[in-house]
């Protein structure tokens, strides 16, 4: 397959190329930032190209067999557009060159449910506090997103997976429809999963979750690796 990767720069997506390249494929990852792209292989194409420029995503599209979203951008006080705008002007893009399957990261905390594992001060103050006030704009923009892919006829899948987190190797991951009653995902699965729905038609016009269910990190481990980068 030719395999178009947006948001490839970032950890998620590096993982992504990685393993499309592994499995055979040829890939184009779309990057802002072209010389800082680290992988290098036959079957790749580092194309320099940003979300925001309708003819920039029309290139990158053309040829493709399946479109993957692995976009992310911080938390932000200001309003973000990056996952509204870029899926506009992919879906644009797959229309015109007639392209058909794409899956999107977006994110559990688009639509925040109690987990039965996590107890009062997660469920109860730390969560609330992330949707609602930390990441608002940044989940508000990815609620605008799924709606412009659920509005489309396209072979879409939007992905959630929960906390992301670092490992080593893909575990045995569950991708379930719906919500997942578990609340971590290491990067490695999310990929593997991007990379198994760009591969068939699983849950076609679905939304699904995506989690890690080995090897979690503790809340503490989580927030001081993910949030403060201390390892």
């Amino acid at each position: 397959m030719r395999i178009i990767v947006f948001g490839a720069n970032g950890p998620t997506g590096r993982l992504l190329t990685e393993q499309a390249l592994a499995a055979g494929h040829d890939v184009v990852a779309v990057t802002r930032r072209p010389d800082d792209f680290p992988i290098e292989h036959g079957r790749l194409t580092v194309f320099g190209g940003d979300v925001h420029q309708p003819d920039s995503v029309d290139t990158a599209v053309a040829g493709a067999d399946a479109v993957l979203s692995a976009l992310g951008v911080p938390y932000s006080k200001e309003p973000i557009t990056t996952y509204s705008e870029g899926i506009r002007h992919i879906i644009a893009a797959m229309r015109r060159h007639g392209v058909r399957r794409i899956a999107a990261v977006s994110s559990s905390a688009v639509d925040p449910k109690r987990y039965s594992e996590a107890g009062f001060l997660f469920n109860r103050v730390l969560q609330p506090y992330i949707v609602r006030v930390m990441g608002k704009t940044l989940y508000d923009d990815m609620r605008r997103m799924e709606a412009l892919l659920a509005a489309t006829d396209l072979e879409w899948t939007v992905v959630r997976p929960g906390g992301l987190y670092a490992l080593p190797a893909v575990t045995d991951y569950t991708m379930v429809e719906g919500h997942a009653d578990h609340r971590y995902t290491a990067r490695v699965d999310l990929a593997a999963a991007l990379l198994r729905l760009a591969e068939d038609d699983l849950f076609a016009r679905k939304i699904v979750s995506v989690v890690t269910t080995t090897d979690n990190p503790s809340l503490f481990q989580l927030v001081r690796t993910e949030a403060l980068g201390k390892h």
